[in-house]
């Protein structure tokens, strides 16, 4: 009789495993947490978009943040991977990784920009798909680390390819230096993905 079943079977729950234990290993914030957290979030960006501190604004941004936190707390904060007090937690957010991550998107972002330039006027350019591979799984990791991808000049996120054991992200490169996969991601997400891996699992 043969023992492929049985090694498949143990094979899939090994994967089946490794997926699961980051979420596991992350601590879970409480309902209200979330609320909390995803109420600032908004109401911070209403604030930013609106480009007002009026009293009438912040009210109305209060209001839509407070509707907003109470349907979508589950979808936004979810796989935020914090630890202490809440107000520990925001202030962590607000003052130490978000303004990491603006410096972060910011010297990619010109330093692309000039890399682009570049290829555009001498027209040297070596387009191509290449296929990367992150250590991230949850969803809102994924999809920033995406996002950020093709908002840097000279590349754009095409498709995510999400498996139980990893995860594939397709990206067009206007100057493809190499179709490695380990190298082309190591060029392409920059210190964006070490960036998320300590707020998201």
């Amino acid at each position: 009789m043969s023992r492929m079943p049985y090694y498949l079977k143990q094979r899939i729950e090994e994967v089946k495993q490794r997926s699961i234990e980051p979420h596991e290993s992350s601590i879970e914030l409480p309902r209200w947490e979330k609320m909390m957290i995803t109420w600032i979030s908004m109401l911070v960006f209403w604030v930013i978009v609106s480009g007002r501190l009026s009293w009438q604004n912040i009210l109305i941004g209060g209001l839509v943040s407070t509707l907003i936190s109470n349907l979508l707390y589950e979808n936004l904060t979810d796989d935020l991977r914090c630890e202490g007090h809440l107000v520990r937690k925001i202030l962590y957010l607000l003052f130490i990784r978000i303004p990491e991550y603006v410096f972060i998107m910011l010297f990619q972002l010109v330093e692309s920009n000039i890399q682009v330039a570049k290829h555009v006027l001498l027209l040297d350019i070596n387009p191509s798909i290449v296929k990367i591979e992150t250590d991230l799984r949850s969803d809102t990791g994924i999809t920033l680390l995406s996002n950020s991808i093709t908002l840097t000049p000279g590349t754009l996120t095409i498709d995510v390819d999400k498996k139980l054991d990893k995860t594939n992200v397709y990206v067009h490169w206007i100057d493809a230096t190499t179709l490695n996969m380990e190298e082309a991601g190591n060029e392409i997400k920059g210190d964006v993905e070490r960036w998320l891996k300590k707020i998201f699992w």
